[in-house]
């Protein structure tokens, strides 16, 4: 059983997979990636000035502290002046206490400042690298246009796209009916120039039709001897005025 659904899922992955390489614009997948590189590198910019502004704010503290220390130690030098011993220690203590805040306040200020410095080198980095990659994103889209459009004049050249197929076999479809379309015309004309084929309604057989054309063969035949005579232009007409032109010569 586990081995039948480590097969289904084998084929299913791979069913997966095929479906998304032919739904995956690569020119789309390049400019997705090119916006998450410039999302990080926005991160990394508002990391860096996260940072920044922390660090500011100690060295405000800082800035504060040094001023109540060098306060502090000049009241302790008035008081020592004033003779008041212990208002100078308590000056004293509090301005141990600020010295020990600001050693740490240094600590921290360092940090932030490593850490800054670490944040700028890979910005830095990273804005080299999305640049490298902007600029062979532009490439490698123009290159499968090229490609794309080569692909489909040479599918469109050859006939061999599905389309163009199609396309082939709806023509050859189409001279395949004109010719079977041609063949039955022919046949028809032949039919009919033979007599074969009987016209729709008609109870007239072949004998009919000959015998109806001799009849009228004969007809056109008895009119054209019956122009003749009446125009003038029989045998018999010429051959009567010659014969009789000799007798009058010899009756003179």
């Amino acid at each position: 059983m586990a081995g039948l659904w480590s097969r289904t899922t084998t084929v299913v992955k791979a069913k997966y997979s095929k479906l998304l390489n032919r739904a995956e614009n690569p020119t789309e997948t390049l400019d997705y990636s090119y916006e998450q590189m410039l999302q990080q590198l926005q991160n990394v910019k508002r990391g860096t000035a996260d940072v920044v502004t922390s660090k500011k704010r100690l060295e405000l503290q800082q800035q504060k502290l040094e001023q109540n220390v060098v306060k502090l130690e000049t009241q302790a030098r008035q008081a020592l002046a004033a003779n008041r011993e212990d208002l100078a220690r308590q000056a004293l203590e509090r301005k141990s206490g600020f010295q020990q805040q600001l050693q740490q306040l240094d600590g921290q200020v360092q940090q932030l400042d490593d850490q800054q410095q670490k944040l700028v080198a890979n910005e830095q980095a990273l804005s080299a690298k999305i640049e490298q990659f902007r600029s062979q994103k532009e490439v490698i889209k123009a290159q499968y246009s090229a490609a794309e459009a080569q692909v489909k004049i040479g599918e469109a050249a050859t006939g061999i796209g599905r389309e163009m197929e199609n396309t082939g076999l709806a023509i050859q479809r189409a001279k395949d009916k004109t010719e079977q379309m041609q063949a039955r015309a022919a046949a028809i004309d032949e039919l009919v120039s033979s007599g074969d084929l009987q016209e729709l309604g008609s109870d007239k057989t072949q004998l009919d039709r000959e015998l109806a054309q001799v009849a009228s063969q004969s007809q056109v035949d008895r009119e054209l001897e019956q122009l003749k005579k009446e125009v003038g232009t029989g045998s018999g007409a010429p051959a009567e005025t010659g014969a009789g032109t000799p007798q009058k010569e010899l009756e003179k």
